[in-house]
């Protein structure tokens, strides 16, 4: 069986049975095994850059340097500018917490695991190959990473519960319950449960970033490619699986199965229920505004204090204030977002249209109320605004090529194929495309964010 999207009634999320795993009209394969994944893995170094580079004079190249070509670097150079990279200095591979963010205590080793899961889960291959090159280097052995995949076994009954959380935020957000929250209680305090959100939360955002634009890997990365140890084997992801994994089916990838054999296959599935109607929607913003908050939000003087210049005007919200609970983490995520509403070129409009197709497909009440007021402000009607839950008549062919992006990007970052992505370069230019995928990744960011805290609409 050949690769495609299990189409769900009021989602746009589709694929092509039958197509070559290397189709344009084709999202990735799902490996299903070990060793089918280290292959895919490993082929993502060959992969075709979906976005066209503009050629660089010699003083681009003069201020990139090194930089100059790497593909994402250029990439980020050219569409999004004002895009400044958040890496803080490497946790080591002990799990000593980052020193900048004293406040989060969850072990580096820990955090990497759930972004494997993660990755494993939206089919993010390159992403998984750098978390395992990470593992690796941190201690874990072979068959550990096997295991995360398919025996949970030897874990704790803590891990297993941040295990199955993190798959559960990164491919059903709308599943979320205070249930959730209250297992994961039973292991964690809230600030190690709300350290977790924005970890994985942040993980889903660099899964729809790489494969949205489609970041070939590095030649030299796999194995213990981030070890200082020259000894250990380096360069490949093509490494030995013991037998006891060899034919074990993954437990945390989604997976469509076979409807004669029964069997699973490589097929790439998306499952978001179809979108409920208007008054149901009013219904379910009349009940956010009712909720409390699941996770603690930071005082309002104490959190304008920590935002210091950066604060906005007037009260702040309450995702602000959330994020308030980690003064360097948190912080930087909150100029991202902000940055990110403020600088892109993309027109006010068109953000808020994509943050309201979003916050739909999330059931992310909290994030749709907020679209909702930007889009009133904005002189949309509601029959307007409704009109983003339809079949796309009522916009223009580049608003719709960049909403198949937004959407499909944002429901399961593989499920976007190649020729859709190249669609909304011819008709929307190559930069629109760049940074509607960027305001896409901080929208998946805000919505698991605010929606796993229960936050309640102002």
């Amino acid at each position: 069986m050949y690769p495609h999207c299990l189409a769900i009634a009021g989602v746009l999320c589709w694929g092509v049975l039958g197509q070559a795993a290397d189709s344009v009209d084709a999202p990735r394969p799902v490996p299903l095994t070990r060793p089918e994944m280290k292959q895919l893995i490993e082929d993502v170094k060959i992969r075709t850059p979906r976005i066209p580079l503009p050629q660089l004079t010699d003083e681009d190249r003069q201020k990139l340097g090194e930089q100059a070509d790497s593909y994402e670097s250029v990439l980020r150079y050219a569409y999004t500018p004002w895009v400044q990279s958040r890496r803080g200095p490497r946790p080591a591979a002990s799990g000593r917490t980052r020193e900048q963010e004293p406040a989060m205590t969850l072990d580096y080793a820990f955090k990497t695991q759930l972004f494997w899961i993660a990755s494993r889960v939206n089919n993010c291959q390159y992403c998984q190959g750098h978390q395992e090159s990470k593992l690796l280097s941190a201690g874990l052995t072979e068959d550990d990473i096997a295991a995360l995949d398919g025996d949970w076994s030897g874990h704790t009954a803590a891990e297993r519960a941040a295990f199955a959380f993190a798959r559960k935020l990164s491919y059903a957000p709308h599943e979320l319950t205070d249930a959730d929250i209250n297992t994961l209680r039973k292991h964690y305090k809230d600030m190690q449960i709300l350290e977790m959100v924005l970890s994985v939360s942040g993980n889903n955002v660099s899964n729809r970033w790489k494969e949205g634009v489609g970041v070939p890997q590095r030649k030299d990365e796999g194995g213990y490619a981030r070890s200082e140890d020259p000894t250990r084997p380096r360069g490949t992801y093509l490494t030995p699986t013991s037998e006891k994994f060899q034919n074990v089916i993954t437990k945390v990838a989604p997976l469509e199965f076979d409807t004669k054999s029964g069997k699973p296959t490589m097929a790439t599935v998306c499952r978001r229920p179809p979108l409920e109607s208007r008054a149901e929607v009013e219904q379910a913003l009349a009940d956010c505004r009712q909720r409390s908050a699941r996770l603690p939000l930071v005082d309002e003087e104490k959190a304008r204090a920590i935002l210091a210049e950066n604060a906005p005007t007037g009260p702040l919200p309450h995702w602000v204030r959330l994020l308030a609970n980690f003064p360097a983490e948190g912080v930087s995520r909150y100029s991202t977002i902000r940055l990110a509403d403020e600088k892109s070129d993309l027109s006010p409009l068109l953000k808020a249209q994509v943050s309201w197709i979003i916050a739909r497909q999330d059931r992310a009440w909290y994030a749709l109320g907020q679209a909702q007021r930007r889009l009133r402000e904005l002189g949309q009607s509601d029959d307007q605004i409704a009109a983003l839950d339809g079949d796309g008549k009522a916009f223009t062919p580049r608003e719709r090529s960049l909403f198949v992006v937004a959407k499909k990007l944002a429901a399961s970052p593989v499920v976007l194929t190649d020729r859709e992505v190249t669609q909304a370069v011819e008709l929307a230019g190559p930069r629109d495309v760049v940074q509607t995928i960027h305001y896409t990744t901080t929208r998946a960011y805000f919505d698991r964010v605010t929606e796993a805290a229960g936050l309640p609409l102002e």
